[in-house]
């Protein structure tokens, strides 16, 4: 008896061992539908290989999205972000694939409503004191305006994906402070951080009133920021100014996907 106890915890350390090798019961095996919504740094715009049907949208092999569902084998995935995309956007465009079978949900959506390319234009372009007074007026938005606007959004997708597990991803600050870097002063490149943070809080906020995971992406992007030498952003562009302060495909595989790998 004693012996056919230890030859079975053998062969059942033999299989779980052959598990692990072989990736049995891992990520790896197939979900349900995921539905991929947002903007810009959800569809993928900076990290090159974008899918020529998409057309201005930009939805780009290399986005986190498209990376999740190719390691999953989702039923279904539907990839419906878009560049330049709004929380009026994501609603009048992009819901059409949420239903009660939907199991994934992420997005991430507010940095275009809050005036994101008009900032960084000014701060470019124009003194220390202009980029401020422009992320000053971006932050009142943020405080009257933006968190009814991702209410919609949130709820919406609630009553039409009842059932999804819903993820909120933020943004990554722009910059590594304290380094000698060429391009924007100190005082705008803190002032730019300060505004991510400020946007991420409300963003956050809003997600866990609606019970949504919020995956800050903050912290996978530390050391990776602009100016650190090592930088998963892209700069300004001049040739393409529409991928400038977005991820490229490191930010995309390194600092967005383990943050949607950790909350889906």
């Amino acid at each position: 008896m004693r012996r056919s106890r230890i030859a079975a915890y053998v062969s059942s350390l033999l299989l779980a061992v052959g598990a692990v090798l072989t990736g049995a019961g891992s990520a790896q095996a197939a979900t349900g539908p995921y539905v991929a919504l947002g903007d810009s740094y959800a569809s993928g715009v900076g990290a090159g290989s974008y899918i020529s049907s998409s057309g201005d949208c930009k939805r780009s092999t290399k986005a986190h999205p498209y990376l999740w569902a190719a390691a999953n084998s989702p039923s279904s995935f539907a990839f419906t972000a878009c560049s330049g995309a709004r929380t009026g956007d994501v609603l009048a465009n992009q819901m059409g694939p949420l239903n009660s079978s939907t199991a994934l949900v992420s997005i991430s959506v507010g940095g275009n409503d809050a005036g994101f390319a008009d900032v960084m234009t000014t701060c470019v372009l124009q003194s220390d004191s202009s980029c401020i007074s422009r992320i000053n007026t971006a932050k009142a938005y943020v405080d009257s305006t933006l968190p009814g606007q991702l209410n919609n959004v949130y709820s919406t997708i609630r009553s039409k994906a009842p059932n999804a597990h819903v993820v909120v991803l933020g943004y990554p600050r722009f910059y590594k402070l304290g380094q000698s870097c060429l391009g924007l002063s100190e005082t705008k490149r803190k002032a730019i951080n300060d505004a991510s943070d400020y946007l991420n809080a409300a963003v956050a906020a809003r997600a866990a009133a609606h019970s949504f995971t919020f995956g800050d992406v903050r912290t996978t992007f530390t050391g990776h920021e602009i100016c650190s030498g090592s930088s998963w952003l892209n700069s300004v562009n001049w040739l393409n100014i529409g991928e400038s302060y977005h991820p490229t495909a490191a930010g995309q595989s390194g600092g967005y996907l383990p943050v949607l790998n950790s909350a889906a």
